[in-house]
């Protein structure tokens, strides 16, 4: 079993050593240490060099799994195409993003950037701010994410609404969901735009110059999903001519944000570095729930999380079709494909 990491390892991995060859190995050896092996956990689920050291079928491993929730740096066609089976962290990061989007929907509301700048200033300076009761909110994406997201906003009284892949009302935790096809029409009624969508060959671009010219001039983006979701250079000269009235961003197409980005210094930008879904403790959890599945791996029962690797994601069993067109809801307990996954027979 391969494991790719930099200098710091995934902690906890001691059931997995006991019962298995592993070898822990950075970017520029994994040409040279993947062919054969059964397993690969992607524990540096940033790193790109996954797709160049992909090695033949007949030695390509049985099981990716990936250290978080997004797989597009594994979505490349040898790995799509063949019979690895794909696995992410799904459910890890749910609550923490939610969080995270409700603290800068607050933030925004509530000024805190003002508040924080006056502060340093000495400027006794009293102002209202705004309420978000009532306040129409737009979510981009309806998976376990988007999900923890409008249940959070939902409950402090925010009217949520949502954008997928089909449309549908009555949705538990979204109300009404529009389909990605309707986005320009429903852009114009939220005050809060919120991206938690999978980064797919649908998503990519999806907020561009015709998306922020939709959108309120009082409103509000917040980019929890994937950089790529947002074209970079229309949503600077949105906030540059005041179109919409701020952003928050999680993701960035260059990681760590260069120091000379004008992102750093747009009026109504919030950057924060990639940590909407890190809390203390995140990656301890992250390993054991690659433990759990390693655990299912080597005694032949199905995994969990498992990825639909043409659409790209674990499709919701209630309301996805899988990528073969059956329902999602037909699919096996655990998710689609995992019938007859092979054993765990070497490392």
């Amino acid at each position: 079993m391969v494991v790719l990491c930099g200098a710091d390892r995934p902690p906890g991995l001691a059931p997995v050593e006991r019962a298995a060859d592993v070898r822990y190995v950075p970017a520029d050896r994994l040409a040279a240490e993947l062919p054969g092996a059964d397993v690969l956990f992607v524990w540096d689920f940033a790193s790109r060099a996954v797709p160049e050291a992909w090695p033949a079928p007949d030695a390509a491993p049985g099981w990716v799994h990936i250290a978080s929730a997004g797989v597009d740096t594994l979505a490349f066609d040898a790995l799509r195409n063949g019979d690895t089976v794909l696995t992410n962290s799904r459910g890890v990061f749910d609550a923490a993003i939610a969080e995270y989007v409700l603290g800068l929907v607050l933030a925004y509301a509530k000024d805190l950037a003002g508040t924080l700048d006056a502060q340093h200033r000495r400027d006794w300076r009293h102002r209202e701010t705004e309420t978000i009761s009532g306040r129409p909110a737009l979510v981009v994406g309806t998976g376990p994410i988007g999900r923890a997201i409008a249940r959070l906003l939902s409950a402090a009284g925010m009217r949520v609404s949502g954008v997928g892949r089909t449309a549908r009302r009555d949705d538990p935790d979204l109300g009404t969901v529009h389909a990605a096809a309707d986005l320009l029409d429903v852009l114009p009624a939220a005050d809060f735009v919120v991206l938690a969508a999978p980064l797919t060959a649908q998503t990519a671009g999806m907020i561009d110059a015709a998306a922020l010219a939709a959108m309120r001039p009082g409103a509000r983006l917040i980019n929890v999903g994937r950089s790529p979701l947002v074209r970079t250079d229309d949503l600077v000269a949105a906030l540059r001519s005041g179109s919409i009235a701020g952003a928050a961003l999680d993701v960035f197409d260059t990681e760590p944000l260069p120091a000379d980005s004008p992102l750093w210094t747009l009026p109504g930008l919030l950057v924060s570095p990639h940590m909407a879904g890190d809390f203390v403790g995140s990656l301890d959890t992250l390993a054991a729930l690659f433990v759990a599945n390693f655990d299912r791996w080597r005694h032949g029962r199905p995994l969990h999380n498992v990825v639909d690797k043409h659409l790209g994601y674990v499709p919701s069993r209630a309301t996805e079709p899988t990528a073969a067109g059956r329902p999602a809801g037909e699919a096996a307990a655990d998710g689609p494909g995992q019938e007859g996954l092979p054993r765990w027979t070497r490392t």
